[in-house]
């Protein structure tokens, strides 16, 4: 598996795929199923939301597609490079060259500017970013003029875009959002969905988030409900009202039993 990590990207098909995906926490009687022979294709160059009750293994599902878990079975590819069975040290690199992750956290780097915690990945790396891919994001961002403030001097929203910039400074080939407007008021995380739209139509890219609200799956192009660990249904050219109508079917009397919060 040593090489599989220096594969070339897929020019063409699905930006990341599983087959028979499972994973389980503990073991014997305890054991939680939190994924159950999960089958999905992620489109490049599309908006994919994925949403589901709480326990559904939807962050699960992202995680172990991003390469920041572990599978109990099946496979899992980015482009024409399977994932799963990569050494750690192939799989840091690959997480680091090929995806870019905004979480609702923001993950900001107090001390750094703006500027300094979009480039933070890449300076780690000791690769030098393209200045005029660089210079498309922040304009796409709208972080022109806050280049030099720190987090503090950002508003909730502002950092968040900044976490997107990061995000999509190396041009990777897919994007991991989880749940990027959480700990935003309604008018930010409409901006920084707005964003994430213009990242797939102006720049290309491909984006996987996690969400739980109906609003923001609406801006994407396909939506994957996931319940008990499994694919149930999908939606595509999906609106907010047809999202609620959908996950209103679920028992939402259900308990998680899910050791993920989503």
């Amino acid at each position: 598996m040593s090489t599989a990590a220096a594969e070339a990207p897929a020019a063409d098909g699905p930006a990341a795929r599983a087959r028979g995906l499972t994973k389980a926490y503990g073991a014997g009687e305890t054991a939680v199923l939190a994924l159950d022979s999960v089958d999905v294709d992620i489109a490049r160059g599309r908006f994919t939301a994925v949403m589901g009750p709480s326990g559904s293994g939807k962050s699960t599902l992202m995680h172990c597609l991003a390469g920041l878990d572990t599978v109990s079975a099946g496979a899992v590819w980015l482009g024409g490079t399977e994932i799963t069975g990569l050494k750690d040290r192939e799989l840091t690199r690959l997480r680091r060259d090929r995806i870019g992750f905004m979480f609702q956290s923001f993950n900001l780097i107090p001390t750094l500017n703006a500027a300094e915690n979009i480039t933070l990945p890449m300076d780690i790396a000791g690769k030098k970013p393209d200045e005029k891919w660089l210079d498309q994001v922040i304009d796409t961002l709208g972080l022109r003029d806050r280049l030099k403030h720190r987090p503090a001097q950002l508003s909730g929203g502002q950092q968040q875009r900044v976490a997107c910039a990061r995000a999509l400074a190396s041009r990777p080939e897919l994007i991991f959002a989880d749940e990027p407007t959480g700990n935003l008021d309604s008018r930010a995380g409409l901006e920084v969905l707005g964003f994430l739209r213009d990242a797939v139509d102006q720049l290309g890219q491909t984006v996987v988030m996690v969400t739980h609200d109906p609003g923001a799956a609406a801006h994407s192009d396909l939506v994957l409900f996931l319940a008990d660990g499994r694919i149930v249904d999908r939606m595509a050219d999906p609106t907010a009202d047809a999202v609620l109508e959908r996950m209103k079917r679920f028992d939402v009397g259900r308990g998680s039993a899910d050791p993920e919060e989503g």
